[in-house]
């Protein structure tokens, strides 16, 4: 049984977009600091930093990138 509705799906797109890709970008950021007692910790606040920001950007844009995706491409 779904957890949400279909129409909310952009939402958990949105969270699961964000987290990954700013958890890479993060990770990338912090491999200065690989090897050290702090990598977790400044890996840690930078993501959130990160994910904080861009969530918004992600759940709000997920709709209208969709419907442009849908109109440059041809269903098969």
């Amino acid at each position: 049984m779904p957890l949400v509705q279909k129409r909310h799906d952009h939402f958990f797109y949105g969270v699961i977009q964000s987290c990954l890709t700013t958890g890479i970008t993060a990770f990338i950021a912090s491999l200065s600091y690989w090897g050290t007692v702090n990598f977790m910790m400044h890996w840690a606040g930078l993501w959130l930093l990160s994910w904080v920001a861009m969530l918004p950007v992600v759940v709000f844009a997920a709709p209208f990138i969709r419907r442009i995706t849908d109109r440059l491409t041809d269903s098969v």
